[in-house]
């Protein structure tokens, strides 16, 4: 039988609006605590440098037994839980890093045979912006109707990048993996994403070489660098006016939100934000980074689920959340908190 497209149109439109919500947030930091005084010798740094330049008082370095894949479990597990979804009712694994050593496969596939999920499974190269990328998707699936529900994980390994010897970086990348299962819902619990990217400006946060490089030169394993001032403006004047819009098109204002959840990449970034925004006071603001350093892709879903577990946010509660660092992308959208 033949379908017109106004059949069509018709047979789809006629199914039940369908919204999208996190019902479960998940985490997982490695073992080891690397304190500041254990990196200041090779960057003839201080620990009150690097307090005072990024906030960062320890953060976490990834050991045997916790694999990319290994934290996604670990992260996704109790995420899972908390939802109340079996893994066989995840329909898609969305999983954001830009630390998984291997070119092709991608992650997801695996974390999915771990699980033991069945549906579709694939990566997310977008950086620090990975997750709030990964939920804008996920929510259209679910929207769609594509998805039940959605597992997004945001997980990095990024100390197999870092360089120790490399002053403007060496203390601020840091390991661990955050996760989210974004489900169908009677009500709205996703806004919709403001994103974008500035691919003029990639040298900014990236490898240091490409693989090609590497293979026809014979060099060393790449870390990734950072043009350090170039990154802190962009962060601080160009992130604002986007997280700002993110809280337009969700309709409310800056005093309405129970958290603010931006990218753990710098507290002097995280406060410059808050400032802008007219962030009031007695609004909880994640500063994650100060015992988990900048976990890329896992930072935003690292935070909100600190603030969740230790009870500092309200369950039902909006959240403003905003990723970006290299590309340069970015992604931000209001949330409600599970």
């Amino acid at each position: 039988m033949t379908v017109t497209s106004k059949g069509f149109a018709d047979r789809l439109t006629a199914r039940p609006v369908t919204h999208s919500r996190i019902t479960g947030i998940g985490g997982y930091r490695p073992r080891r605590v690397v304190p500041n005084s254990e990196l200041v010798e090779r960057i003839d740094s201080s620990d009150e440098w690097i307090r005072e330049r990024s906030g960062i008082i320890e953060r976490r370095f990834a050991g045997e037994g916790e694999s990319v894949i290994d934290m996604s479990v670990f992260a996704a597990t109790p995420a899972l839980e908390m939802a109340g979804v079996a893994p066989e009712d995840i329909d898609v694994v969305l999983l954001a890093t830009v630390s998984w050593p291997y070119q092709t496969p991608a992650a997801a596939p695996m974390l999915a045979e771990r699980l033991g999920t069945k549906g579709a499974a694939f990566d997310i190269s977008a950086a620090c912006a990975g997750y709030c990328h990964g939920i804008a998707v996920a929510s259209d699936l679910v929207r769609t109707g594509t998805a039940r529900h959605v597992l997004v994980v945001g997980v990095e390994r990024l100390s197999d990048f870092t360089s120790l010897d490399d002053r403007g970086t060496a203390f601020i990348f840091a390991d661990g993996a955050g996760a989210a299962v974004v489900s169908q819902s009677d009500t709205v619990g996703i806004a919709p994403t403001v994103w974008g990217s500035d691919g003029a400006n990639w040298e900014a946060i990236s490898q240091t070489e490409s693989w090609i490089d590497v293979h026809r030169k014979g060099l060393e394993w790449p870390h990734i660098g950072m043009a350090g001032q170039t990154v802190f403006r962009w962060a601080v004047w160009g992130m604002a006016p986007v997280a700002q819009q993110a809280l337009d098109v969700a309709g409310i204002t800056a005093d309405q939100l129970d958290a603010f959840i931006p990218h753990q990449a710098n507290v002097r970034i995280i406060d410059a934000m808050a400032k802008k925004l007219n962030m009031p006071a007695d609004i909880p603001i994640a500063r994650d980074i100060a015992y988990t350093g900048n976990t890329s892709a896992a930072s935003v879903p690292l935070a909100m689920e600190r603030m969740v577990r230790q009870g500092e946010i309200p369950s039902g509660g909006l959240a403003l959340q905003i990723g970006f660092g290299a590309g340069l992308s970015y992604a931000a959208q209001v949330v409600v908190i599970p």
